[in-house]
């Protein structure tokens, strides 16, 4: 087996530690103090920054540093509407092709949801419904259209995290996974478009949820600098 390259792997763990917020939107990535964390040399840690930033999940400003991404409302709700449209084309195809086995996968990934809902896990959840809509991603049997949409999820994951913990969103979400299950499960492709675009975009008090829990966000950062 081919060992992975060592700055795809520090990519790989930067990138988890932005996904579950170690690092938040806007904080700025020290390479010498990530090189000490990681223990490695900064060279690979310079290798797998510039992979992120290729990636849109850190920018580089020049003679400022390498930040992590932070996106702007007008930003982040444009790129939401775009996730809800690859989302929406991934759902269509998955309702004509996936095979019985990857249905049964899905319907493990929402068992899964369903117990983190119960115990009260926004955490947990989230990870569940990264892997139910990864999922669905494979199930479209479109490799280009899963790439760009997995690409564009990791961009977006901070903060569908933190849309995980208004009041109330782990049960909507749920019931939203529940008509999309039912909506692949009945090969019906229109009504599995529709149900997660409409899962995924932000409108209405979802879009007033997630302002104010980047504000939140904002102002913690701002307390603890």
């Amino acid at each position: 087996m081919a060992r992975t390259p060592h700055a795809q792997r520090l990519r790989d763990l930067l990138e988890d530690a932005i996904v579950d917020g170690h690092f938040a939107p806007g904080d700025k990535l020290d390479p010498e103090a990530l090189a000490r964390e990681y223990e490695c040399s900064r060279t690979p840690i310079r290798e797998a920054l510039q992979q992120l930033a290729a990636s849109g999940m850190v920018r580089v400003l020049p003679k400022r540093g390498t930040f992590v991404a932070q996106l702007s409302v007008t930003e982040l709700v444009e790129r939401f509407e775009v996730m809800a449209e690859l989302e929406g084309m991934c759902a269509r195809l998955a309702a004509r092709r996936a095979t019985s086995e990857e249905l049964a996968a899905l319907q493990r990934a929402q068992t899964a949801c369903r117990e983190c809902m119960t115990a009260g896990d926004a955490d947990g959840y989230y990870y569940e419904n990264g892997t139910f809509h990864h999922l669905i991603y494979q199930a479209s049997h479109n490799q280009f259209l899963t790439g760009e949409a997995a690409r564009l999820h990791a961009i977006l994951k901070p903060y569908r995290r933190l849309q995980l913990h208004a009041r109330g969103r782990v049960a909507s979400s749920f019931d939203e996974h529940e008509v999309i299950m039912a909506a692949l499960v009945q090969g019906d492709a229109e009504a599995a478009e529709a149900a997660i675009k409409h899962h995924v975009q932000v409108q209405g008090e979802r879009f007033n949820d997630l302002v104010a829990s980047m504000q939140r966000l904002q102002a913690q950062r701002q307390n603890g600098a």
